[in-house]
């Protein structure tokens, strides 16, 4: 495993932040997971860890912290990282209506890029995309991996409802809103599965790390899908990365 600089310091009265190089960069995010998942074998249960691009927040809500005892530990346990176990990462395919009426924008979308809309919908769903964040709404992933060739600005005005469901384009990423949401993102499609559900006992089944892959369906298949997802009998193909 590549090795990495890391930064610590105090991040308010409970916290601590741990920064690597600002980049995106796939090494960067499996180094943070790796550390992370050491970090949760070592800290009381009690302590949260929130991984994001190139940083990771430890957060403990009921204890004082000895920075500078604690940044000593953690430390010595980034030096021996290599000897701990790598985490589990996986991959979800998740369905996707391309079909006009869900991809409001695609024909803008098409007309900007200089690209067919069906040359639009091959390229976003042959890629596989890195969850690199989540965050904006519960369950809103930042999907990092975008190909060059779909890369175009958020629009210049945004709307006050993107519905549930909705997958777009924004600069270098793509996503999907889990609920209706302001927002300012370029709509290409729709998921008709729920993406965030907080009434159930893991409300986000996506981990920061994971990998999303859409799957394009037709609009009878997205309405069978929808139904499927409302009651809870839809869940997306999950498989195991093999790094």
């Amino acid at each position: 495993m590549k090795s990495y600089p890391i930064t610590i310091k105090p991040f308010g009265q409970q916290a601590i932040l741990i920064e690597w190089p600002n980049e995106v960069d796939e090494g960067i995010l499996s180094t943070i997971l790796h550390f992370k998942s050491v970090l949760a074998s070592k800290l009381p249960t009690s302590w949260e860890l929130v991984p994001a691009y190139n940083s990771l927040t430890i957060v403990t809500r009921t204890e004082t912290l000895d920075f500078s005892k604690l940044k000593e530990e953690l430390l010595a346990w980034y030096q021996a990282l290599d000897k701990a176990p790598k985490v589990d990462r996986y991959l979800y395919k998740f369905p996707v209506c391309y079909d006009l009426e869900f991809g409001i924008d695609l024909k803008e979308v098409s007309d900007e890029l200089g690209m067919s809309t069906q040359e639009i919908i091959e390229s976003h769903s042959s890629h596989q995309y890195t969850v690199y964040g989540i965050g904006f709404l519960p369950g809103f992933m930042y999907l990092g991996g975008l190909p060059k060739t779909l890369e175009l600005p958020r629009r210049s005005t945004p709307r006050l409802k993107v519905v549930k469901g909705s997958v777009g384009l924004a600069a270098k990423q793509t996503g999907i809103y889990p609920q209706d949401s302001p927002g300012g993102w370029n709509i290409i499609g729709n998921c008709p599965i729920p993406i965030f559900n907080s009434q159930a006992p893991d409300p986000f089944m996506v981990k920061v790390g994971d990998k999303i892959q859409f799957v394009p369906i037709s609009k009878d298949a997205y309405k069978l899908h929808k139904i499927e997802g409302e009651v809870g009998i839809f869940s997306p193909e999950k498989t195991l990365i093999h790094d």
